[in-house]
């Protein structure tokens, strides 16, 4: 049985979810980001068991097509800005429509409608936290930061970042008590 759940965001929620539906009885086929898949049907009160266990972590089952929808878009976006280590090779909107097989514009209107922001904002807030998160671990300049991220420049970075967080990329990383946002909460 495939089930869809929402507020996944990396490999502990992963690990956790299985975790959970193991725990639960449940033989796991496999767990994605965002979805998972039991080698059988599960009963309505098994259901309800796993999904309130969900819930206590911050999980929760997604049970109507357009949250699927939205929770797919999310968890396209986290897995492009955060997991893959790489910027698309077209333009975001071109790309969200390949990998859902859905035109942008209904993807678009449907995230904003539900969401209350854009997919470009939503992406742009990705992009930041991954930008901050980058900053404080030292290890690359704002020029390969940028480079990495796909931005055309590193002054259209720091444009965008100022623009977000109020901080230039530098004074950002020189503040020690930096406050960053799990990327749950964007």
């Amino acid at each position: 049985m495939h089930i869809y759940i929402k507020n996944m965001v990396c490999g502990r929620c992963v690990a956790a979810v299985k975790n959970i539906l193991e725990t639960s009885g449940l033989k796991v086929a496999e767990v994605s980001l965002g979805e998972a898949e039991t080698e059988s049907s599960i009963p309505p009160e098994k259901l309800k068991e796993v999904n309130n266990a969900l819930h206590k972590l911050g999980f929760e089952l997604i049970n109507d097509r357009k949250s699927r929808i939205i929770e797919q878009i999310k968890t396209e976006i986290v897995n492009l800005v955060h997991h893959s280590g790489e910027a698309p090779a077209t333009n975001l909107s071109t790309w969200l429509a390949e990998k859902l097989h859905y035109d942008y514009t209904y993807l678009s209107n449907l995230f904003s409608e539900v969401e209350g922001t854009t997919i470009e904002k939503y992406y742009i807030a990705q992009r930041i936290e991954k930008v901050k998160e980058l900053l404080v671990y030292d290890e690359l300049t704002l020029s390969e930061i940028a480079h990495t991220l796909g931005y055309s420049s590193t002054a259209y970075l720091s444009s965008q970042f100022k623009k977000v967080t109020g901080l230039t990329p530098s004074f950002y990383k020189s503040v020690k008590d930096n406050k960053r946002r799990n990327i749950d909460q964007l």
